[in-house]
């Protein structure tokens, strides 16, 4: 059984049944017979259903946003917006099932076309930090492909994916089509990357563990999508607005209380404007509200639990650099931190602290803004603060980042792609084309002369 934690009470939400290798190997089973009646269905028909599962997620949108809350400790805020997300995702893929076309390329002596025909069943093994969304974005485009998709969740969040899987069932979508397996990622997860049945993975988590799925993948040639760790950079130049840059800074880090691999840990920042930046940053960073992540004015909430709570505290020394408060008692709390004075080699400055804590580390030109900026094995998201337009270009093309922003933290839309460079990943995700990802590509060739017997097939 999985035990389900609040974060902010540390008292059990639920218990669930933790999926076995014996449960992955029926669920595969009942995923590929679902996915051939799936992919026969016509695609508007595919989209209507889709279409009505956003429709379910809408109408309860406030019940997933709490179950979130519970489960994850998110703030009631960014809940809401998650259920939304995924409610928007849905609708956004179902145009795609109506969309997904192959081409007619022009050939001597006949007619040449692309079919693009779906992969057949898809294991999504989704993250605790972002546990609905996360989910939607390999489920939704996958099944508007005409795949059947099994989703194993992280063993501390497996609640509201199993609701998402009752409110696809409620809307219509066909038994077996759409499965949640929480579990372990030991045992379930590592039985579904490797069942034959499986055509692909998207996988969102640590380097580590996408290193362990994708080597397990290449044994079996099976598809693969990776969205893993991040260290973004945060770069300020001088002739940037440097305040309105400072009251955006704790937010860009401290969102989803730092749990986030888009989140800007390394704030990269003009030394003729360093001084000036912290005066605005620091009592910004101090004023961050954490508490209770169901209250509406909370800003900030718990981290997910004590294992990520000692991970923390394993890079920050008590009292160091600038730090807002945090509640004490039960729950799993960190404060809002901002460190200075920091060695750029250090591993809070160079690792994923998954956590709220950023470094500010001084620059003196652009070349070594960007030196520092890619001084990292990663490479997900960044922002760049700057007035003067060629130089935000050149820096945008010199930054080895999947997602840049320039004068603002923007990273994610779910009708943009999004994905990472380095060992932050492999793939894309979202986007105009992220039904693409879940197919395969069939070229047919028709002729139409009569048929010359002397030139070989390859000709």
């Amino acid at each position: 059984m999985l035990q389900v934690l609040n974060p902010a009470t540390e008292e059990v939400v639920a218990t669930v049944p933790a999926a076995t290798a014996q449960d992955v190997d029926a669920a595969v089973a009942r995923a590929a017979r679902a996915q051939e009646r799936w992919a026969a269905a016509a695609p508007a028909d595919r989209a209507r259903l889709l279409r009505r599962f956003a429709a379910q997620v809408d109408d309860h949108l406030e019940e997933l946003a709490r179950l979130e809350v519970r489960e994850a400790g998110h703030v009631i805020g960014n809940a809401r917006w998650e259920a939304g997300n995924v409610r928007d995702l849905l609708d956004f893929s179902a145009g795609g099932a109506e969309r997904l076309s192959g081409r007619q390329i022009p050939v001597p002596g006949g007619l040449n076309v692309t079919i693009l025909e779906p992969l057949g069943v898809v294991g999504v093994i989704a993250p605790w930090n972002f546990p609905m969304p996360i989910a939607a974005w390999g489920t939704a485009p996958a099944l508007a492909a005409g795949n059947a998709v099994i989703l194993k969740p992280a063993e501390t969040t497996p609640l509201t994916a199993l609701r998402l899987a009752e409110l696809a069932l409620a809307a219509g979508l066909p038994e077996g089509l759409f499965q949640v397996l929480p579990g372990e990622g030991g045992v379930a997860g590592r039985a579904l990357v490797e069942h034959p049945g499986v055509a692909k993975i998207v996988f969102t988590g640590s380097t580590r563990v996408g290193k362990q799925i994708m080597t397990a993948c290449a044994d079996r040639v099976k598809r693969l999508t990776l969205e893993l760790g991040g260290k973004s950079p945060n770069i300020v130049f001088a002739d940037a607005d440097v305040e309105a840059a400072a009251l955006a800074t704790p937010m860009s880090y401290l969102d989803n209380s730092g749990q986030d691999c888009c989140a800007r840990t390394r704030v990269l920042v003009q030394r003729s404007v360093y001084d000036r930046f912290l005066a605005t940053a620091a009592p910004a960073v101090e004023s961050v509200v954490v508490g209770d992540p169901a209250d509406e004015k909370t800003q900030m909430g718990p981290l997910i639990s004590r294992t990520q709570l000692d991970r923390v505290r394993s890079y920050v020394t008590p009292g160091d650099g600038i730090h807002g408060s945090a509640p004490e008692g039960p729950g799993f709390w960190f404060p809002p931190t901002l460190l200075t004075d920091v060695d750029p080699a250090s591993p809070v400055a160079t690792e994923e602290v998954f956590g709220p804590v950023a470094v500010v580390l001084p620059f003196e030109d652009e070349a070594d803004a960007i030196r520092l900026a890619n001084a990292t094995e990663y490479g997900l998201s960044g922002s760049i603060w700057t007035r003067d337009v060629s130089r935000a270009l050149r820096v945008s093309g010199a930054v080895r980042a999947g997602n840049l922003s320039v004068n603002s933290h923007s990273s994610v839309r779910y009708w943009t792609p999004f994905g990472g460079y380095k060992q932050s990943g492999l793939g894309r995700e979202l986007g105009p084309d992220a039904l693409h990802a879940f197919t395969e590509t069939k070229n047919v060739f028709i002729g139409t002369e009569p048929a010359d017997h002397t030139q070989s097939p390859e000709a």
